[in-house]
This record gives C-alpha cells, structure tokens and sequence, in this order.
C-alpha cells in the first residue's frame, strides 16, 4: 500500500442482505441517474424501481441528497484505489513530481465528471458539496516530501496547493456547466490540467 495516502476507514460490518439491498439501490440509482438525470431522480422513485419498500430507502439513505452522498462515496473510495495502488504514474512507481501532475489532472477531471453528482449530494443548509480535501492534503503533503522538499512552510504549501486544487474548482464549474452555451468539457479539462502542472513544475523547480 502507498503510504503517501491514508486510506478510508474501514466500513461496519452490515449483514448480508442488507448489502445486497445496498448495491442493489446504488446500481439502480446509477441506472436512474444516467437515463433520467439528478433532477429526476427521487426517494419514492428509486424505491418502486428498486422494487423495496420506501422505508428501506429512508434507512439506507435518510434524504434524497443521501443517495447521491452514497454514489461519491463510492466513487471517491475507487478514486482512491487508483491512487493507492493503481498504475503509474497516478499509482505508486513514479517520480514525486510526475505523481502531483497526475495526481492534480486525474483530480480536476473525478471533480469535473461529477459536478452534477456533487451539487445534488448537498442538503439545503449546505454552501459547498461534500467532498474529502483532507484525503488530497495528506497525499499532496507526502508526496512533496518524497521529493525532499523542506522547511517549516511545507504543510501551509500543501495547503495551498489543495485548495488550488480543490476549493475553487466546483464553483466556476457550476457557472461553466448552468450557462446557456457551455464550453466543451474536454477543454476545460485540459485549461485547468495545464495550470496545475504549469503550478506543480514551478514549486518543484
């Protein structure tokens, strides 16, 4: 395991059923989101397509927005497979600096693919989507100390460099993709991939 990121906890253990009702209702929800879009998808409607009784949706989920906290959760958890223990140089096996790079690329494009999923997971009283910038700080920090960068100011640099990251993507992005010509997802892809690295090969230097 790649020790320059702490991974999830470990889920309780849940009986068997009640798993196989879980992925159950997230395969369905999945189904439902693709076909239907966020907007459409609701409690009552996951149960009758799931064929379960709304009940065991409420205690599954809580809210509607619970059910899209699911789906990035499982998401972020495969997310976080591939930077554990997947290929290089997103995986373990290359330089410090390539990994940031590609840590930073792969990062803006799971934020980007799942802005819908992320605005649909808040609950009313909620300002920003859910999300685990903690889990990107850890990795950011050990990664810039895998390249023997030093000093008192790394913390506060990988701080930085998570909320470059992070922080202000999800906001433009929401204006990118609610306006009425949005730009081509593929270029802002790239536009903000570039910057990070332009970011990353300048701090390394």
């Amino acid at each position: 395991m790649d020790p320059s990121l702490v991974p999830f906890g470990k889920p309780r253990a849940e009986r068997a059923d009640a798993v196989r009702n879980r992925e159950h209702l997230l395969r369905t929800a999945r189904e439902m989101l693709a076909e239907l879009g966020a907007d459409k998808v609701t409690m009552d409607g996951l149960a009758e397509r799931a064929g379960l009784g709304k009940g065991t949706v409420f205690r599954r989920f809580g809210t509607r927005a619970g059910i899209f906290r699911a789906l990035l959760d499982a998401d972020e958890r495969h997310f976080q497979e591939q930077v554990l223990s997947g290929p290089p140089p997103l995986g373990p096996g290359a330089d410090p600096a390539e990994r940031l790079i590609a840590y930073g690329r792969a990062r803006i494009a799971f934020i980007l693919d799942h802005h819908a999923l992320a605005r649909a997971s808040m609950e009313r009283h909620q300002s920003m989507p859910p999300g685990e910038p903690g889990v990107s700080q850890l990795h950011i920090r050990a990664l810039l100390g895998q390249a023997r960068m030093e000093g008192p100011g790394l913390t506060a640099l990988s701080l930085q460099l998570t909320a470059a990251l992070e922080g202000p993507l999800l906001l433009p992005a929401s204006r990118m993709w609610d306006a009425e010509n949005p730009p081509d997802a593929d270029e802002i892809e790239r536009f903000l991939g570039d910057g990070w690295q332009t970011l990353i090969e300048r701090v390394m230097r």
